[in-house]
């Protein structure tokens, strides 16, 4: 459905609907187990078990984007959009929001996203999202993002928090035009830390892909399994005696110094309470940026502090304040 018109708003490059991947993704193989498992409660598939959101920006005769098209399934749910990023006010933010407690068994949910030429998008969500405790089948949800020429999209969603048991399953595949770039964060805390609730889990995966218009970028996978000696999280060398972690993909294909960009990403985010650092990506496409912290807060602070640090190289203007508290 059609929320806000933007007269005159160009089209995007010769872009897919949808990245070639972003179908019906199969499962990694150390999921199979669980796919099959019966529910007691509601089946895989059922009413309120397979979540959808699609938006679509686009830029105006006047420069301003706007979102011209969503489309909604609980969980997920959009209330319009804001207008407090004075500092690029040719932007435009949404906040994703859920009416339930958050990702149960068996749920299978999409979110796509797709900014069209020239369009300046910062989508967020409003809390939290709580993959909830579970004993048989898991939960996925599929995340595409589609940026035109010209276009900035930004996903940078408050944590995600694995409850007791949780089996949890992510695939985020983007497709960049030219001169287009990326801003994408995940916040992981493995368990309702205050609760005393640490790596109890059952497993964690996500996969990000990024293409552009020369075929692939970046493939980074993260598997964590606290139970499996192979995926245990608290391994030296993944998060050792940290309790949360983080990564942000700075993904781009505009003609940019990735070297000085990532060195100006490394100083903002190391200069936080979190151990955090930076690198570029092959190809010279962006930066990485992973973080380690005790607190969601202090890991979220120095993606934050890349994610300015890139809004300022790269939009001559620094990253919106979220105002969510």
């Amino acid at each position: 459905m059609a929320t806000e018109e933007a007269a005159g708003a160009s089209d995007a490059s010769a872009l897919p609907e949808t990245p070639a991947d972003a179908g019906e993704r199969a499962f990694p193989p150390e999921f199979e187990a669980y796919v099959d498992e019966p529910l007691a409660q509601t089946a895989v598939g059922s009413p309120g078990k397979v979540g959808e959101l699609e938006a679509r920006f686009a830029r105006d005769d006047g420069g301003k984007t706007r979102l011209v098209e969503d489309y909604a399934r609980v969980p997920y749910h959009l209330s319009g959009t804001l207008g407090h990023d004075r500092g690029r006010p040719d932007g435009t933010t949404v906040y994703v929001q859920s009416p339930t407690g958050g990702v149960a068994q068996g749920d299978r949910n999409r979110m796509a996203l797709r900014a069209e030429a020239d369009a300046l998008a910062h989508v967020s969500t409003q809390s939290a999202t709580k993959v909830l405790a579970m004993n048989a089948n898991c939960a996925r949800v599929d995340q595409t993002f589609v940026v035109g020429d010209g276009a900035h999209l930004e996903y940078v969603p408050e944590q995600t928090i694995l409850h007791d048991g949780a089996r949890y399953c992510q695939e985020t595949a983007v497709t960049l035009g030219r001169d287009a770039t990326a801003f994408l964060t995940e916040t992981v805390v493995p368990g309702r830390l205050a609760r005393e609730e640490a790596f109890e889990f059952e497993r964690y995966y996500a996969r990000t892909t990024v293409d552009g218009p020369g075929g692939r970028l970046l493939a980074d996978t993260t598997h964590l399994a606290p139970d499996d000696p192979h995926a245990d999280p608290r391994r030296a060398g993944v998060l050792d005696d940290y309790a949360v972690f983080g990564t942000a993909y700075l993904a781009t294909t505009r003609d940019v110094d990735c070297e000085a960009l990532s060195e100006r990403l490394h100083g903002r985010a190391s200069d936080t309470a979190a151990r955090a650092a930076a690198s570029t990506l092959p190809k010279d496409a962006g930066v990485v940026v992973r973080a380690l912290g005790d607190r969601a807060s202090d890991v979220r602070a120095a993606l934050h502090a890349a994610w300015d640090a890139s809004s300022r190289a790269l939009r001559d203007a620094p990253a919106p304040d979220q105002r969510k508290n």
